[in-house]
């Protein structure tokens, strides 16, 4: 058996995921076997993928296992789920492609939130990259602190939905509990993770937050773009109110912008302020856009999802049905 596997699923990569291996390959604490879930484009054969030059970055090549999966079947619950089920270690990390270690400490660092009571899983700090935008820098600091966080049961009068909050950009969850928890949720559009996160609180466990686990990590999303992943959001809500119904994350969304608001003005950068209230009402309609989602015709969810394939995949699904 395993002490820790490590998974990651693969789509077009780039130079961060041979960056993320070759770091992995650096760690203090070494992971037993890479596992990458490998999307092939459509229309494409395993050969086109190049992956032998990614693996070869990752200094034990014997360790890498590969699997490939058709872009028609990938699902961010189903296809991690799939990964997880070709695992026996006792800890699995899972990690995107793009998440690329701070330092050798990130695996150690996460391992050590394990020696706390009734532990199921722990999530890393994820930094902004060095051409991250303020505003993304200000972010980043509010979803991850430098100060650790334990979130249970417990915890849901003070931190509310951040309770559940997890990121499978970089978190490692125990076999056992996992499997407890009856793994990740086969079919999402989004929060996977924070699913499986709530669905281990209401067992019992506690999920750790650490900073001291860092890895580099941030985006440089369009208005659109931030419109279209916040209706994605609001999707997943809905379809999971087993999750969130009690538990409302507009508040979160409003108290960052008042915070990005207040350190923009602290910093001097007045100037931003439109831009981040302009960024702001795109997520905001995304997302109210998102909660009503039944609501709309086809070609308006189109346009509206980051997601397409879930809903093609969805479409399918309804017609076997």
């Amino acid at each position: 058996m395993n002490m820790i596997d490590i998974i990651i699923p693969v789509y077009n990569p780039d130079e961060k995921l041979k960056k993320l291996l070759c770091s992995l390959y650096r760690q203090s604490v070494r992971a037993d076997r890479i596992i990458l879930v490998w999307t092939v484009p459509d229309g494409k054969d395993v050969g086109s993928t190049g992956c032998g030059e990614y693996i070869s970055c990752y200094g034990d090549t014997s360790a890498v296992d590969t699997v490939f999966i058709e872009k028609k079947d990938f699902d961010h619950g189903g296809t991690r789920a799939y990964a997880a089920s070709l695992s026996d270690a006792e800890y699995m990390l899972f990690m995107t492609q793009d998440a690329v270690p701070a330092d050798d400490k990130l695996i150690s660092s996460l391992l050590k939130m394990f020696d706390y009571k009734n532990v199921a899983a722990a999530y890393a700090r994820q930094l902004p990259s060095e051409d991250a935008t303020v505003t993304e820098r200000i972010t980043r600091d509010f979803n991850y602190p430098d100060k650790e966080r334990v979130q249970n049961s417990d915890t849901l009068s003070c931190y509310g939905i951040k309770t559940y909050f997890c990121s499978d950009v970089c978190a490692m969850y125990k076999k056992v509990c996992y499997d407890e928890a009856g793994g990740f949720v086969r079919r999402t559009i989004f929060n996977e993770d924070m699913i499986m996160a709530a669905s281990l609180v209401k067992l019992g466990y506690t999920v750790m937050y650490t900073p001291w686990a860092r890895v580099i990590h941030s985006h440089h999303y369009t208005y659109m773009e931030q419109y279209r992943r916040n209706f994605d959001l609001a999707v997943s809500q809905r379809e999971h109110p087993e999750v969130f119904n009690g538990v409302p994350s507009e508040g979160e969304g409003v108290r960052l912008v008042i915070t990005i608001a207040k350190k923009l003005v602290k910093a001097g950068k007045i100037y931003k302020i439109p831009d981040l209230f302009i960024e702001s009402a795109f997520k905001y309609m995304g997302y109210r856009k998102g909660k009503r989602f039944d609501k709309l015709s086809d070609k308006t969810i189109m346009n509206c999802t980051m997601n397409r394939l879930y809903w093609i995949n969805k479409q399918d699904t309804n017609k076997d049905n």
